[in-house]
């Protein structure tokens, strides 16, 4: 079995979810008292997130570099982020480190494509949503991706930050955010991808006939296919 590297603390919430999903996974697929082999740089959510806010994203992507290179130093074979908003630097802390990064938006566009999907909604931060980055990594796969209208946005923006992150899952959110899934619906999409962490905590498949594509979930699982093939 290989060694994840994964850089969390985006937030601490998403880590537990990567941390218990690729744990799991192994139990699963190995059995017995197997667990996943893991190295974690957790960083301060708050510290990121507010240079973030001032758009100095060379600055998150020395601070995630950094925790990169301790989480290569301490063994890991290849390495994970954590967070999709923070994937706009993911490529600067690939940079940084000599082992390779596996990508989410690589990892969500295979999956996707592969069931003959070739346009999909996307829900997550703001950032995520209003900038280019994860979009246009998307469409290097030939995945065509319907943002929500903007009057939206900072509902979803909201339901991460001031919710979720927190660990609080609120119906009446959970309600507001299917209301936005049903208005992609009507954009002709053939799946929604669930592009923040967190929202995998308060969306399920039950909760909508639209496909819901979960991206930490796939994440973990290319994760798994990789850290233990033979």
């Amino acid at each position: 079995m290989q060694t994840i590297g994964l850089v969390g603390g985006l937030s601490w919430e998403s880590s537990a979810v990567y941390y218990q999903e690729l744990n799991q996974g192994v139990e699963r697929r190995v059995g017995g008292l197997s667990s996943a082999r893991t190295v974690m740089s957790s960083v301060d959510f708050a510290e990121v997130t507010a240079l973030q806010e001032q758009e100095r994203w060379d600055d998150v992507a020395e601070i995630l570099g950094r925790a990169a290179r301790g989480v290569e130093a301490a063994g890991a074979d290849f390495l994970l982020l954590c967070t999709t908003t923070f994937h706009k630097v993911a490529d600067q802390v690939e940079a940084a480190v000599g082992i390779p990064l596996l990508h989410l938006g690589d990892v969500v566009a295979d999956e996707v494509r592969s069931q003959g999907v070739d346009r999909v909604g996307f829900i997550g931060t703001t950032v995520a949503m209003s900038d280019g980055f994860f979009a246009d990594r998307l469409a290097r796969h030939g995945l065509e991706v319907v943002m929500p209208d903007p009057r939206h946005h900072e509902l979803l923006n909201s339901a991460i930050y001031d919710e979720l992150v927190h660990g609080r899952v609120v119906d009446a959110t959970r309600r507001r955010v299917l209301s936005v899934l049903d208005e992609l619906w009507d954009s002709h999409v053939g799946g929604v991808l669930l592009g923040c962490t967190e929202l995998e905590l308060l969306i399920t498949q039950a909760d909508c006939e639209l496909p819901v594509y979960p991206c930490t979930t796939l994440h973990v699982r290319a994760a798994l296919d990789l850290a233990l093939a033979q």
